[in-house]
């Protein structure tokens, strides 16, 4: 069987990518393989996890291309050259184009660590999420995986998994609490739900 070709985008240290290789070493992923690991910066540590897992990695900077086009330019490139089916963004904290997106209709997937649409849309990432939440005093939070389009945590939803918030929890025991229980099991599940829908399709 074909598998669909996948590229995880990341931005820091990688831990949703690791869940997913960890997830495609377990065969929880028949459908899919990564292939390809883009970062948005050299730093990061996920591209040390790519390079462990033997998985090709680049930095693609939108600071050292200068533009949003010449960084989306850049992405394309790396993606065509590597015959990619679908992309994950894993802890990516850059904003795609809508001319970037549209390409990609029901192929780019994305976590955000709440149950959207609370705490989400532009400037929502990371501990913010969290700090947001708690803030609000709500009970139970989670993790989404959507489909990407030109509206940050807009697109179409797949998965959600709630998770419950306890007394005392800080943003930094929430995060991990919500990465433990939701994050890292959902999006193995949605890449693997959407690769067999690419594998379907080419049969």
């Amino acid at each position: 069987m074909l598998k669909a070709r996948i590229a995880v985008m990341v931005s820091g240290g990688g831990t949703n990518l690791q869940a997913l290789l960890d997830a495609q070493a377990a065969g929880k992923l028949p459908s899919g393989e990564i292939v390809l690991v883009l970062a948005s910066n050299s730093k990061a540590y996920a591209l040390e996890r790519a390079k462990k897992a033997g998985i090709p990695g680049f930095a693609v900077s939108k600071k050292e291309l200068g533009s949003q086009e010449a960084f989306e330019e850049g992405l394309s490139k790396l993606l065509e050259e590597y015959r990619i089916d679908l992309i994950i963004l894993a802890g990516f904290l850059s904003i795609l184009s809508e001319s970037f997106t549209a390409k990609w209709p029901r192929r780019i997937l994305n976590i955000h660590p709440s149950l959207i649409p609370s705490f989400c849309g532009q400037g929502m990432y990371g501990l913010k999420v969290h700090e947001a939440a708690l803030k609000k005093g709500v009970k139970v939070t989670g993790a989404t995986v959507h489909f990407v389009n030109e509206i940050p945590d807009g697109g179409e939803i797949l998965l959600q998994k709630a998770v419950e918030i306890l007394p005392g929890d800080t943003a930094e025991v929430l995060q991990r609490r919500v990465m433990e229980q939701a994050e890292w099991l959902l999006l193995p599940q949605a890449a693997e739900m959407v690769s067999a829908d690419i594998v379907k399709e080419r049969e």
